[in-house]
């Protein structure tokens, strides 16, 4: 009989420590759980701040570039303006210029106006006698028998410009067909 009873006793004592084992792995989970759901919550964290950080360098550069470009914009206004006072200085003795004198006046104006835009990288694009290009030219018409080879610029009807590589206006010219 003693031995059926440790026999029990033994059954017995095995639920018992599968039941501590169990409870001992669910506390470590527990543990691992708890210490991942921390981790979680400071990577949210570390998250949220770097988005903040990001967005505030965002605004910081937009804030610069328009910064930048306000300061371009008063350059080349400080530029325009001197322009623009000299014609009014000549529209003021437009009355006692003859008529050389105005001819000379407007070309200073415009000499002075081409040296402002020259100096902001603003050029005027190359026309008669050229080859056409339609990246930076206009045709507005195609003159036949003409002594130029085809494809020839006869005459600029509007001035073109460029600005660095970019072509801003084109230019708007007649063209050789050469002769038919």
């Amino acid at each position: 009989m003693e031995d059926h009873r440790d026999t029990i006793n033994e059954q017995n004592a095995l639920p018992d420590e599968q039941t501590n084992g169990t409870q001992q792995r669910i506390a470590e989970l527990e543990t691992k759980l708890e210490q991942a759901q921390k981790e979680a919550a400071d990577n949210y964290n570390k998250y949220l701040r770097e988005r903040a950080d990001w967005d505030n360098f965002r605004k910081r550069q937009e804030k610069i570039v328009g910064d930048r470009v306000l300061y371009q914009k008063k350059a080349l206004f400080h530029k325009m303006l001197e322009v623009l006072d000299n014609v009014e200085r000549a529209l003021v003795f437009e009355d006692t210029m003859d008529k050389q004198q105005l001819q000379h006046t407007l070309r200073m104006l415009q000499w002075q106006m081409s040296e402002v835009l020259r100096g902001e990288g603003l050029n005027t694009i190359a026309t008669v006698g050229e080859a056409f290009n339609p990246y930076m030219h206009e045709a507005i018409e195609a003159v036949e028998n003409s002594d130029q080879p085809a494809d020839t610029i006869l005459e600029e009807i509007r001035k073109g410009y460029t600005l660095g590589d970019e072509t801003l206006r084109p230019a708007r010219v007649k063209v050789s067909v050469g002769n038919k």
